[in-house]
């Protein structure tokens, strides 16, 4: 038998690219795809931060870039909370959520991070939940728990807190809508601090100081559907935040689970829709259990590299007329990026500049599939 070698030492940012990650997402307008397509153009993220006002002057307006000392102000504030920053590529991060194109590039998290890279199983449903849902979500989070699935849901009211509660002596990751120091609901702020001490995992892309917007909650949701294998839905009424979740783990190719109830109850009316429309109805454990074996890699050995490294197709100055030729094929329906190339003739980095910039502008909406609209 072969002795096993030194154990590797986790990957990490230096503390100067860290500050300047943090900088280029915190600035506005920068999103995970806009960040990648950032770091690519210009090789890093410090070289892209200097040239943002230009780029957004050409996409036709000022943009604020994130000042040095609001970042520095976040890592003095992560080190006092006992929380640190976790950046896409180092070995920590997530690795079935750094698959996704809108992988967040900075995680702030607090707790034991090797919960992140087990096999995860999303749980969420209805704020308003009933005495059976939040029976049925104990028993699935327990069992799934016992099979070594850490739970992953958004520290909601109901379903979402009755899941984190089962799942705590075998791991559970709960994911913020705001801050990691803007805990929401206020009433479960002693559920958080027991995950983040007994040996679960908080997570937000969002800077500290930020209170949770409604807007915010669907970016939360990726999140969650980005760290699982699969994603179960207890309760959910027609219009729910966790049917958004359903939504974004299809799009992620995830498996959507959901438990049928009543139709005489609204609480039921969301999860009956899913089942209609293809989920894999979940009665008992079992059910998710056997359909996540095939998905389960535990043993998938980390296949990142820490360097600021291409992470998407090269970019070409747009020649003259090119620009404005791209901008009129463009339009507040949304439409497939190898549809404006071929339509506009222009080379694939010439039209992902002047998305690019665009973007940086606020005058850019991405859709689900790779599809781009104007903004009114």
């Amino acid at each position: 038998m072969s002795e096993a070698g030194p154990a590797r030492r986790p990957l990490r940012l230096p503390p100067e690219t860290l500050l300047a990650w943090l900088r280029l997402i915190r600035s506005e307008n920068v999103g995970p795809a806009t960040f990648r397509a950032l770091v690519n153009r210009f090789g890093g993220a410090q070289a892209a931060l200097d040239a943002l006002p230009d780029l957004a002057a050409r996409g036709g307006r000022k943009i604020r870039v994130a000042p040095a000392e609001a970042a520095e102000r976040e890592l003095r504030q992560a080190e006092r909370l006992g929380a640190r920053f976790l950046c896409l590529g180092e070995s920590d991060y997530p690795r079935l959520l750094r698959r996704e194109d809108q992988a967040p590039p900075v995680l702030a998290v607090m707790g034991d991070l090797s919960v992140l890279n087990r096999p995860c199983i999303g749980i969420v449903g209805a704020r308003n939940a009933s005495l059976a849902g939040i029976k049925l979500t104990r028993q699935f989070a327990l069992d799934l728990s016992a099979a070594g699935y850490v739970t992953v849901s958004g520290l909601a009211r109901g379903i979402d807190a009755a899941a984190h509660e089962a799942s705590l002596s075998g791991g559970t990751i709960g994911v913020f809508a705001g801050g990691l120091d803007k805990p929401y609901p206020k009433e479960n702020r002693p559920l958080m601090r027991r995950i983040a001490d007994g040996g679960g995992c908080l997570v937000s892309e969002m800077p500290f100081g930020w209170e949770p917007r409604a807007v915010d909650f669907p970016r939360r949701n990726r999140v969650v559907a980005g760290l699982s294998l699969g994603l179960l839905v207890v309760e959910a009424a027609l219009r729910s935040g966790s049917l958004i979740s359903a939504r974004l783990a299809g799009e992620m190719g995830r498996l959507v689970f959901a438990v049928p109830g009543s139709p005489l109850d609204p609480r039921s009316g969301g999860t009956n829709r899913l089942l209609k429309d293809g989920a894999i109805i979940a009665t008992e454990p079992g059910d998710v259990i056997e359909a996540l074996r095939p998905l389960d890699d535990r043993a998938a050995p980390f296949d990142a590299g820490l360097e600021e490294r291409e992470m998407v197709g090269p970019f070409d100055e747009p020649a003259e007329g090119e620009r404005e030729r791209i901008l009129e094929a463009l339009g507040p329906t949304p439409v497939d990026v190898d549809d404006l190339i071929h339509h506009t003739g222009s080379t694939p980095g010439a039209v992902q500049l002047v998305l690019l910039e665009l973007d940086l502008a606020g005058r850019l909406e991405r859709h689900a599939g790779g599809r781009v609209s104007l903004l009114p």
